[in-house]
């Protein structure tokens, strides 16, 4: 969808501040959000309940907090819990923060969590699948405006660059159908010009290569 998330090649939002030796979480409830979202990955919605945040949300958010926001949001929406049970459990601690907050030990559990850390899902699928672009090739990134989640960048839509790589066929994350993913598709490694994506005003020599699924593409 076109939302505030989307800010790749936005002016006006300043420098990006590269924190040296940032810790992988600064505080522990961001390990606890993070688990969270392992956990309940189907029922809290992923990336889409948070690109559908109110945009000033977005912005004011740290990181983890537009993840515990998007799963606030998606809970709600499959009616695992009400806005008012979370905003009458919110106002519970705000007025007394010595209250006990509840736990629960399940070591197998946590176990199963600590072991898919750094695990991720095989992205390759061999379906036999002929892809239509080959390295070398010209194409367009279409200039597609979905309702739902994708991977296509707005800044690169509609503009002109060459297939540099080709990275097998993969499992796609957009919304496509709207309540689930859509078939897998051949990948492609694709080079812009920076001039292409920015206008004169771009670094002289500048590329930037983006991966992106064939149903991005177009000849051009």
């Amino acid at each position: 969808m076109n939302g505030i998330q989307d800010m790749g090649g936005v002016h006006g939002f300043g420098r990006v501040e590269r924190e040296a030796d940032e810790p992988v979480f600064h505080e522990p409830w961001e390990g606890r959000v993070s688990a969270m979202r392992r956990l309940m990955a189907k029922r809290a919605g992923g990336r889409p309940t948070i690109e559908r945040l109110d945009p000033l949300v977005y912005l004011a958010s740290s990181y983890y907090e537009k993840w515990l926001r998007g799963a606030e949001a998606g809970l709600i929406a499959s009616g695992a819990l009400t806005r008012q049970e979370l905003d009458e459990r919110t106002a519970r601690f705000r007025e007394r923060p010595e209250t006990p907050v509840p736990r629960r030990d399940d070591p197998a559990l946590a176990r199963r969590v600590r072991e898919t850390i750094n695990v991720l899902p095989f992205p390759h699928r061999d379906t036999g699948a002929t892809p239509r672009f080959k390295v070398g090739d010209a194409v367009r990134a279409r200039n597609l405006h979905p309702a739902g989640h994708t991977r296509l960048p707005r800044y690169a839509r509609g503009k002109v660059g060459v297939v540099f790589a080709y990275h097998g066929i993969h499992d796609i994350d957009d919304e496509d159908p709207p309540d689930g993913r859509g078939a897998p598709q051949p990948v492609y490694a694709v080079r812009f010009a920076g001039r292409e994506l920015c206008g004169a005003g771009a670094e002289p020599g500048s590329f930037v290569h983006i991966d992106m699924w064939e149903s991005y593409l177009e000849a051009p």
